[in-house]
């Protein structure tokens, strides 16, 4: 259930909207990196203080994909440089942040520079920021200080019924868990075929990938991030050159290979990059091409982590 009470907090002015709502003032959608974003975070501030909230927990996080949709250009480590490791290790679904952490976040979120999440506590209180500065607070009381706090501070809190990103509203199709079942599956499976390749979504938009043998399983599984999506596919081929032979004009893939050190690398590539993409694989011992498109894709099967408690609270 999502928080009783929810306010979206933004710079436009209410009296400089249209009869359906739509903003006609001069405001413009970017941060300033200044003064009002400051504002913003001190108003998510004051709510978490007044619903005695000091630490949130990461949920749905991303970074920035094959697409970037933010009104600022993408800058390296998706705005989260600083706050986690280049390897993104403690940004993941369900890990928890201090609130001076969380208010990064929203700074690296209303700067567009690729990093994206919700922050919630349970039912008590959640944080979203949507597109051109609006941020949405959900709280289990009406913080009537913070409320006048953001007024101060030169913002808009206007009441809601609810935040439009409040996961309940998401229509993502369920997933099954990467249970002990799911794992004995996959043994069976390379009971027969030797080896397949597990793509590790580990945070939406980045992967890890991995050729699965019965030998190395137990030592990959130990090593998966939390709540992480686990999709199989059959194994890389061996013909490398067939499988560059195989891709058609006008394609977008995912093409992944096995390097000589035995590490496995993908990048996604259209037609017009082939050339280079075939001087890049080389010297690759073993590859593939996934269609992008979802209904074009025959994964083996696909399961998320559940917690060490055996329940999958991950909403991929």
């Amino acid at each position: 259930m999502p928080p009783a009470f929810a306010h979206r907090i933004t710079k436009y002015d209410p009296a400089d909207r249209d009869e359906r709502g739509h903003y006609t003032g001069t405001e413009d959608t970017h941060s300033d990196h200044g003064p009002v974003e400051a504002a913003y975070l001190a108003a998510i501030a004051a709510f978490a203080d007044a619903s005695g909230i000091d630490r949130l927990e990461i949920r749905e996080p991303s970074v920035t994909g094959l697409v970037h949709f933010g009104v600022e250009p993408p800058v390296g480590g998706h705005g989260l440089a600083g706050l986690f490791p280049p390897d993104l290790t403690g940004y993941h679904d369900g890990a928890e942040v201090s609130l001076p952490i969380a208010l990064e976040l929203v700074r690296a979120m209303l700067r567009d520079q690729g990093a994206w999440c919700r922050l919630e506590a349970g039912d008590r209180f959640t944080v979203h920021v949507g597109w051109d500065q609006y941020v949405y607070v959900g709280s289990d009381g009406p913080c009537t200080d913070a409320v006048a706090r953001t007024r101060e501070l030169g913002l808009f809190p206007e009441p809601l019924t609810a935040s439009p990103y409040a996961a309940e509203f998401d229509e993502a199709e369920p997933v099954e868990p990467a249970d002990e079942d799911f794992w004995a599956r996959l043994r069976t499976e390379l009971a027969s075929r030797q080896a397949v390749l597990l793509e590790e979504a580990y945070v939406r938009n980045a992967a890890r990938w991995h050729r699965l043998t019965t030998e190395n399983l137990d030592e990959v599984r130990a090593g998966l991030g939390p709540r992480a999506l686990l999709t199989v596919w059959p194994d890389l081929a061996s013909d490398v050159g067939a499988v560059l032979a195989a891709l058609h004009p006008e394609d977008t893939v995912e093409f992944v290979w096995e390097a000589q050190d035995g590490t496995i690398h993908h990048v996604v590539v259209d037609d017009t990059e082939y050339q280079e993409l075939t001087a890049l694989v080389a010297d690759a011992r073993a590859a593939c091409s996934l269609s992008m498109y979802a209904d074009e894709q025959s994964p083996l099967f696909v399961a998320a982590l559940p917690d060490r408690d055996g329940i999958l609270r991950a909403r991929w």
